[in-house]
């Protein structure tokens, strides 16, 4: 070693872990000291022996059931002046320690794979990356929210804490910047995974990657904001050219199976993207190219050329590697333009409607996505299905054929997101009759429902004011199946061509929100295919479900004179021998009257033997019954928090306590919850009630629920008030 610029020595060596050391972190306290952490599970703190020049290992500190990744500083705070020290395992946790104890304060849970990066901000943030491809942010012992958006293991966090901004990279070979958890600024110019960030200051910072072998492509990147440290023009253009000669394989870039020839040309680069990062596969020539949305620049950036692509297909090209498990295909799904996209793994052998439920339940999403996942699906692989002998698929409800997307789910007259077995659907997400929210989130859908630790105070969810209702639907194929089922009904009962056109008309001005008032004779003809028999009667209850919302509507069936043969009717739908297509659509038409003055009257009027069939319903298993069950629970709550009805709420509490003990769905459980919050709201005599029934009790279950947060949040809220 020559002497002058560089006098470093051995200083001592420390033996004490048993397998290779994985990460280093120096101490707040006790100055100089550190933090190893191994594969032998254990993180050790060591501080400075001063008369010995080494060191003393104070604590062993084991809580991880597999080997320890990374590692992190927390810093100071008034409850924890020395800070606290988290640590990643491969057993998918983080433990989080003080220097006091060998023994975790508290662990993480809520990644499905390998805790491989963290980092901490302040008041005691902390952002954890993983090989399941996802970041979570944490705020103490809580995950405040996911980032969801890379398409392979996230190596490497960073924190801004000034700026509140977070960075994220990934073997996806991308970097991105969050902010209140969307992803602002997709940056790529890496050739290998990214596995270090580093902040040189509050306007500039660092990227480096490599994929864990001896090659890299030995290049560091400096990202900036300041105007007079950007690139130049000739410098910038030499970097998207080197960016645009990378390769991108077509099996593990996350592009899926690649047909050149069903390609666009490039002209589909004269339409704007919808939001950062979007990427699209044009066609030019024999070649497949790669170019990703930068929002900021307004233009397509080139990000590749794709291989494998040319004329391969699935069978031919091999499996695709997703969470330790091959599959045919790995799709990437956009639920909402501007949100996280989702990982959909499928296989040729496995059914689509299932495979699609699985995967909304997984991630905790609307299953009113059920048929475009489905349909999703079943256009991407092809038609490739084993088993499936043709796409008559069996409806859930009645083992019948179900409303099958096709082709003309893409008219005009289509509502997006149909639900999952009616082709209805539940509420819309911010519609008019949500009611008033904090900006951007839907409580009850969980759209945008990324919160910062602020926005935890804020009592977004009771009482509520305004009837939740169930509005979506697809017009084609509700009308497609009552034409079908039509073929099949007996000739009184049947309906002439003529009939089945004010059908249409009807549906088309209520699904249009068209001024035009529907007719007396188109009523009359909805109200006779509403009274079909019970195996055949489900997509006029569809109909009849969109239709009570319209003013007219409403006051024609919910009247005086015909409310009650209305009611009864569907309250015999409710018999719980009866078929669950029509126990639904009931349960949601009775839902969607609550939005008419008449509806809410007659509502109002039939409370007590409404309830009291409804309830029969709770010990189905059908989850959409019981959210719809639910939601009737909340309309009358509504109603009750205007006029304090006693006996109103008394029902009411009795009906949330009995199905409380009986239902499974979250989403269930959260309405019920709001409907609960909404009842004892500034009413000391429901409080004293709710208490009597022991709901305090049944509720407190839900308080440590972590996904969806919303629940959990509603109950502790409402705990504040018991």
């Amino acid at each position: 070693m020559a002497s002058g610029s560089c006098r470093y020595r051995l200083s001592c060596s420390l033996s004490g872990h048993e397998l290779d050391v994985r990460g280093l972190v120096c101490c707040l306290y006790p100055p100089g000291a550190f933090v190893s952490v191994s594969r032998d599970r254990t993180t050790r703190l060591w501080v400075p022996n001063s008369p010995n020049r080494g060191f003393t290992e104070m604590h062993c500190m084991s809580g991880h059931s597999n080997f320890v990744s990374c590692v992190c500083i927390i810093p100071s705070s008034d409850v924890y002046p020395h800070g606290l020290i988290a640590t990643g395992g491969n057993d998918h946790n983080i433990c989080v320690f003080s220097l006091e104890s060998p023994a975790p304060l508290y662990v993480l849970k809520g990644h499905k794979n390998t805790v491989c990066s963290l980092s901490s901000g302040k008041f005691g943030t902390l952002l954890s990356g993983s090989w399941d491809t996802t970041a979570k942010v944490w705020l103490n012992d809580k995950c405040m929210m996911t980032l969801q958006g890379h398409t392979a293991a996230v190596w490497a966090v960073k924190i801004l804490p000034e700026q509140g901004l977070m960075l994220t990279g990934s073997a996806d070979k991308t970097i991105k910047l969050w902010k209140a958890g969307r992803c602002e600024r997709t940056f790529s110019g890496h050739e290998d995974c990214v596995r270090g960030l580093a902040i040189l200051s509050e306007t500039e910072f660092l990227s480096c990657a490599n994929d864990a072998s001896i090659r890299s492509d030995g290049i560091i990147r400096v990202f900036t904001e300041s105007e007079d440290r950007t690139a130049s023009a000739e410098e910038i253009k030499a970097f998207e050219r080197e960016l645009s000669q990378a390769t991108i394989d077509s099996k593990t870039g996350d592009l899926g199976d690649i047909n050149a020839e069903q390609l666009p040309g490039r002209e589909h680069l004269n339409e704007p993207g919808t939001r950062e990062g979007q990427t699209r596969l044009i066609r030019d020539g024999e070649k497949v190219e790669a170019y990703q949305w930068s929002i900021n620049e307004r233009r397509w950036i080139k990000i590749g050329d794709v291989v494998g692509s040319s004329g391969a297909s699935q069978q031919t090209s091999g499996k695709v590697l997703y969470e330790g498990k091959e599959f045919d295909y790995v799709f990437s799904i956009d639920v909402n333009e501007g949100g996280p996209s989702y990982k959909l793994p499928y296989n040729i052998t496995d059914d689509p409607w299932l495979a699609a439920y699985n995967f909304l339940q997984k991630n905790d999403l609307n299953p009113m996505f059920l048929d475009q996942v489905a349909k999703f699906i079943i256009d991407n692989t092809k038609g490739q299905m084993l088993g499936l002998g043709n796409t008559s698929f069996s409806d859930p409800f009645t083992g019948g054929g179900r409303y099958v997307p096709g082709s003309s789910s893409g008219s005009s007259n289509t509502l997006p997101a149909a639900d999952p077995f009616t082709g209805g659907g539940r509420y819309v997400p911010g519609s008019a009759s949500m009611g008033t929210t904090m900006a951007g989130v839907d409580p009850f859908t969980g759209n945008s429902a990324y919160q910062s630790a602020a926005s935890k105070t804020v009592n977004i969810y009771f009482p509520k004011k305004e009837a939740v209702t169930f509005d979506q639907a697809n017009p084609t194929q509700i009308l497609g199946k009552l034409k079908e089922l039509n073929g099949t009904a007996s000739e009184e009962k049947k309906l002439t061509e003529d009939d089945l056109v004010l059908l249409e008309k009807i549906l088309s001005l209520i699904c249009n929100n068209s001024s035009e008032k529907p007719t007396a004779q188109q009523l009359q003809i909805l109200w006779k295919a509403v009274n079909w028999p019970e195996d055949i009667v489900f997509p006029a209850l569809d109909i009849l479900r969109l239709s009570i919302k319209h003013p007219s509507v409403n006051e024609n069936f919910c009247n005086e004179k015909e409310g009650t043969r209305f009611s009864s009717h569907l309250v015999s739908l409710l018999n719980p021998r009866g078929k669950p297509a029509n126990q639904l659509l009931a349960l949601r038409t009775f839902c969607n009257c609550f939005v008419g003055q008449a509806g809410q009257k007659l509502m109002m009027s039939q409370r007590e033997s409404l309830l009291s069939h409804a309830i029969e319903l709770k010990s189905g298993s059908n989850k959409n019954i019981h959210i719809a069950l639910a939601t009737l629970t909340l309309n009358y709550s509504v109603c009750f928090h205007k006029d304090h009805n006693i006996e109103g709420k008394a029902q009411c509490l009795s009906v949330i306590s009995t199905v409380l003990e009986v239902v499974q769905d979250l989403e269930a459980t959260f309405r019920l919850l709001v409907a609960l919050g909404t009842l004892v709201s500034d009413d000391s005599n429901a409080v004293q009630l709710a208490k009597s029934l022991g709901v305090d009790s049944q509720i407190k279950k839900y308080a440590s629920v972590s996904e969806p947060a919303k629940v959990s949040e509603c109950c502790r809220l409402i705990l504040n008030l018991l």
